[in-house]
């Protein structure tokens, strides 16, 4: 395992950190102690920053030893999630209700060890800028950094992410060329029937059965609607109605989530949705309102990028521990917008086994330190292998 030897020097202090990341996190357009931390770290670093693009984000500026004009950008998640913590180890939460579940705390500290490295070495021609990305969970924060201006005034020809992958070896990287995440739309659907008393259901209009069937029905969409060539995912995951034992209510809520990669399977699932909520409804004398949220497309890798990086990555690690025949996840990732604007690629990090089952999004999950300095080469060894002197 070929990690630079001076970012391996640096393993403790990476650690450290993480865990004061971890100690304090943030969630979506909230990350204030988050972008102060990274902007006095690359300040500390000779990196030149800047501030508030995507409302919390933060822009690093490294320029190289060289006059070249190329560039290209790196990007880190900040955000954290609206959990509680069920650890108890020395460097938990200290947050109620927020919690880094997802190794963001990780992602940042990687991308800081390279910067650190970087700055030091200067051993590329050219520029790179340090994405460090608010509002990853579902806050579209990488959109709203576009929005902002990113590529308009850090012009850079690639983008490059990484996510840390419990389950995949430790010593191990995934690279997909193509399609590697998933698009996620949500969904809420609000029955509106008439309530009354649970004894005498024939005077009522009762919801609960409306719902029941849609839940039922709403399942059949992947199995009898889309291909089976072709993966799909629609899952209810909020069904909502009454309060009393006594009480037919006079309203449901059902909510849940669909996951494709195509465009045209996406819009199938959004009309399927839509068709079974209001026929369904109509059989059962209820009023429907539905509530679609369009969410993250999907996340696609460029071919050219992605060889480039299986490239590096062999460079760090070793040809063998180069996974590049895996099956995309129907997880969604935000980090789609940009790659929907430049060229470049996503790879996973392999994060070991997970602790106790504790994978991601899970209130016992931790970032694991041992793949820190393997994500901080692979980082610097890109620039290098990007912008050579």
């Amino acid at each position: 395992m070929a990690v630079i030897n001076s970012i391996a020097d640096r393993e403790e202090e990476m650690k450290g950190w993480r865990h004061l990341l971890h100690q304090h996190p943030e969630t979506s357009y909230e990350e204030v102690w988050t972008s102060d931390f990274v902007s006095k770290k690359l300040q500390s670093f000779g990196v030149e920053i800047h501030r508030g693009m995507g409302k919390t984000g933060v822009v690093g500026v490294l320029h190289g030893s060289g006059s070249g004009t190329s560039a290209i950008g790196l990007r880190a998640d900040m955000d954290a999630l609206p959990m509680q913590e069920m650890n108890e180890f020395a460097h938990a939460s200290k947050t109620p209700g927020r919690m880094h579940a997802c190794g963001h705390d990780g992602h940042t500290a990687m991308l800081l060890g390279a910067a650190q490295y970087l700055a030091e070495t200067r051993n590329f021609d050219g520029t790179v800028y340090f994405i460090f990305q608010p509002a990853e969970e579902g806050g579209n924060g990488g959109e709203a950094m576009i929005k902002d201006g990113l590529f308009d005034k850090f012009e850079m020809s690639t983008v490059w992410g990484m996510h840390n992958w419990p389950g995949m070896d430790v010593g191990k990287i995934g690279v997909h060329n193509g399609a590697c995440m998933a698009a996620a739309d949500f969904f809420e659907i609000h029955i509106k029937g008439s309530g009354g008393h649970a004894a005498i259901p024939d005077l009522a209009i009762d919801p609960i059965p409306c719902g029941a069937a849609m839940v039922q029905s709403l399942q059949s969409i992947v199995s009898r609607r889309v291909t089976a060539l072709e993966p799909a995912v629609v899952s209810i995951t909020i069904f909502d109605a009454g309060s009393a034992l006594n009480v037919i209510p006079g309203t449901a809520r059902l909510g849940g989530t669909a996951r494709s990669f195509s465009p045209e399977i996406r819009k199938l699932l959004e009309e399927a949705i839509f068709d079974i909520a209001q026929s369904t409804g109509e059989a059962f004398d209820c009023e429907v309102k539905i509530d679609w949220q369009p969410g993250y497309p999907p996340t696609v890798n460029h071919a050219n990028e992605s060889a480039r990086a299986v490239s590096v990555a062999s460079d760090v690690l070793g040809s063998e521990n180069i996974v590049t025949d895996l099956l995309p996840s129907m997880g969604a990732e935000d980090f789609a917008f940009m790659l929907g604007e430049k060229p470049g690629s996503y790879i996973w990090l392999g994060a070991g086994p997970s602790k106790e089952g504790a994978m991601l999004h899970n209130d016992r999950y931790d970032f694991n330190d041992d793949v820190l300095t393997t994500g901080a080469s692979y980082w610097a060894r890109l620039v290098e292998s990007e912008l050579p002197k």
